[in-house]
């Protein structure tokens, strides 16, 4: 891999894993389009890496708190009713478990077929139009003003099982689908990249169990490159995100996705 290709894949690695426009069908669309060599096992757990530093970054504080706040309700379980009632880092944790349910339940029994579709980049270009739907129907929700609860947790566990489809975003699925459940825009979207921590940690643990078993040989700048990108670009994204998410803006992330959706549908045969 040369030091411009971890730097093009790093990059889409970085920005579209948080912008609502799917990073796993860009990828797919990419690597189609621009022949782009997606680098093996090795560079996909580093540059996930990237990804997972970028949350870190951006939300240190709030993830420090939600883990003291399992750390120290553990040991009691008797109070954790009460716990969840009065402590909001509790219930966030207690909120990411309850997406996890669907989430794992889903790649069990479907994980095989899903792999398959990342062989497919027509199919990612369809989905992109589906993410764009999903974009535009957030303007019949005016004014969401709610907080989230186990249900709707549930419910936001769902749409992110969706979203492992290449062409499906998982911040647009999930912010859009606390969204139509009348949860707050930032607060929608602070809990999709907090939730994203467990999902995008389990996956680099498997890769890297993976990448133990068969190991590749591979250069360490465009690693370091790729990781890097991602992370410098993963950050700006977040931020950039909440931004849109508070000005109410995020239809125009589905004219993007309709456009290169629609051009993949035309241009790929």
């Amino acid at each position: 891999m040369s030091w411009w290709e971890a730097l093009i894949l790093g990059l889409l690695q970085g920005l579209t894993e948080f912008l609502p426009v799917s990073s796993s069908g860009h990828l797919v669309l990419g690597q189609y389009v621009l022949g782009l060599n997606p680098g093996g096992v090795t560079f996909e757990v580093f540059v996930h890496f990237g990804t997972v530093l970028s949350i870190l970054t951006v939300y240190w504080r709030r993830v420090g708190a939600i883990i003291s706040a399992v750390g120290e309700a553990l040991p009691r379980p008797s109070h954790w009713r009460a716990r969840y009632q009065e402590h909001d880092p509790f219930r966030i944790a207690v909120w990411i478990l309850i997406t996890l349910i669907p989430t794992g339940l889903v790649y069990v029994l479907l994980g095989d077929w899903i792999e398959q579709t990342f062989e497919h980049p027509r199919f990612a270009a369809g989905m992109l139009l589906v993410t764009g739907v999903l974009l535009v129907l957030t303007r019949l929700r005016q004014h969401p003003s709610g907080d989230l609860s186990p249900l709707k947790a549930f419910v936001v566990g769902i749409a992110q099982s969706a979203a492992m489809l290449p062409g499906i975003s998982r911040s647009g699925s999930t912010i859009c689908a606390a969204i139509y459940q009348n949860v707050r825009p930032e607060r929608a979207a602070d809990f999709s990249f907090l939730m994203l921590l467990p999902v995008v940690l389990g996956a680099t643990l498997l890769k890297g169990i993976e990448l133990l078993r068969t190991p590749e040989a591979a250069d360490v700048l465009p690693l370091v490159i790729g990781t890097v990108t991602a992370y410098a670009s993963g950050v700006v994204a977040i931020k950039v995100l909440l931004q849109v998410v508070r000005r109410g803006q995020l239809v125009y992330f589905a004219y993007y996705c309709f456009l290169v959706g629609g051009l993949g549908l035309w241009l790929i045969r």
